[in-house]
């Protein structure tokens, strides 16, 4: 591809894109990475032997069940097969400037999704409900995902992922096993989530268009009704489902998360458009970031100090009721007692009436207890 966003394929064909896209010759995933995504990746990167454990390990996936499954049962993505996918993923690798295109299948599944997996050699997946749900932008914005995934070597610890989620179920009739098993699982699904923010961001440096990478998430919460879906309504519900409720929400909202992989699809649009408005990313797209040859210089300690910054920042402005509480708790609040009570009914920063019990933000019908005996709604 030339440096004016054209690419000329091996029969001499000129592919042009839709529109000219700015590309980041050189870039680190460092440079779109989320703070504790980027520390550990940092961290694992220097660990002494981290090569020869994973090459060890490796004869104990099922990497190459999992390869000749895709290329025998599914559609491998090339210019005689579901060309678009292939123009929008080397296009998306020559703007990550990602040397070795990686190969891409589409399989059957009506379940919108898509993943990057293998421990060698990173391969994506895209089901037919996804390719069938999402416009040529949207699907570029997801396409670039998948290769920023790729380019941060998440596919690695996604594989291993899948197959310590497949151990634990082996043996969860030993319950110390299943549960050692399980605490690791618990710790990498915690930064999966945060490696798929970092993946929307390259999918954004791919795509160049946040309206596109919006209307893909939405229609992935709420299906192909655009016309009946607004993004600031959408967003809307990012920031009630952040300060919403009391201290029991908080809790319930813990647990909802906790099994998945993926954050919920609210919090993923509210996160990218955040970034999207800010200096960061606003560098990057001037041409000032990080680059690759500078990796092995990258300090872990300093990656360490940014992520716990991040996060303490992150408490600091949260508005989620237990949040709140750890902050005040911090910040060495008094009448910690008087603040558990109103949290638990309804954390609202007054201090309760002296003529009655505290109140509990609801309208009373349900009494302190109501909402906590109702079974919480699934998380995806």
């Amino acid at each position: 591809m030339s440096d004016d966003g054209h690419e000329q394929n091996g029969a001499g064909r000129e592919n042009v894109p839709s529109r000219q896209r700015r590309r980041f010759p050189g870039i680190s995933s460092r440079a779109y990475e989320h703070p504790a995504d980027r520390s550990a990746l940092v961290a694992l990167r220097k660990l002494s032997g981290f090569d020869t454990v994973f090459k060890a390990l490796s004869g104990l996936l099922p990497e190459r069940s999992l390869r000749l499954l895709f290329l025998s049962d599914s559609v491998r993505v090339s210019d005689q097969q579901f060309a678009h996918l292939n123009d929008m993923l080397r296009d998306a690798c020559y703007i990550l400037d990602l040397e070795k295109v990686p190969p891409m299948y589409v399989t059957q599944d009506p379940q919108p999704n898509a993943m990057c997996i293998g421990l060698d050699e990173p391969i994506i997946v895209v089901t037919t409900g996804l390719v069938e749900l999402l416009d040529e932008e949207e699907m570029r914005a997801v396409v670039g995902h998948e290769v920023g995934h790729a380019l941060s070597g998440h596919a690695v610890y996604r594989t291993i992922l899948l197959f310590l989620t497949s151990l634990a179920i082996r043996i969860a009739w030993i319950p110390l096993g299943n549960l050692a098993i399980m605490a690791i699982v618990t710790a990498l699904r915690e930064w999966f989530r945060k490696s798929e923010l970092s993946a929307d961001r390259a999918g954004l440096l791919v795509g160049q268009d946040l309206k596109a990478s919006m209307r893909g998430l939405m229609k992935i919460a709420g299906g192909n009704h655009l016309h009946e879906m607004n993004v600031d309504a959408f967003l809307k519900q990012a920031e009630e489902y952040e300060a919403g409720g009391d201290l029991r929400d908080s809790v319930l909202k813990i647990l909802n998360v906790l099994p998945r992989t993926h954050p919920f699809t609210t919090v993923r649009a509210a996160e990218l458009k955040k970034w999207a408005e800010s200096r960061d990313h606003q560098r990057i797209m001037d041409g000032h970031y990080p680059r690759r040859t500078e990796d092995k210089d990258t300090s872990v300690t300093d990656s360490f100090r940014e992520s716990a910054s991040h996060y303490a920042t992150s408490v600091k402005s949260s508005k989620d009721p237990l949040m709140k509480l750890v902050s005040d708790i911090a910040g060495g609040a008094g009448d910690l007692g008087g603040r558990v009570r109103r949290g638990f009914g309804g954390f609202t920063g007054q201090a309760p009436s002296q003529d009655g019990p505290p109140r509990n933000g609801s309208d009373g019908a349900d009494g302190p207890e109501g909402p906590a005996d109702t079974p919480p709604r699934a998380g995806s």
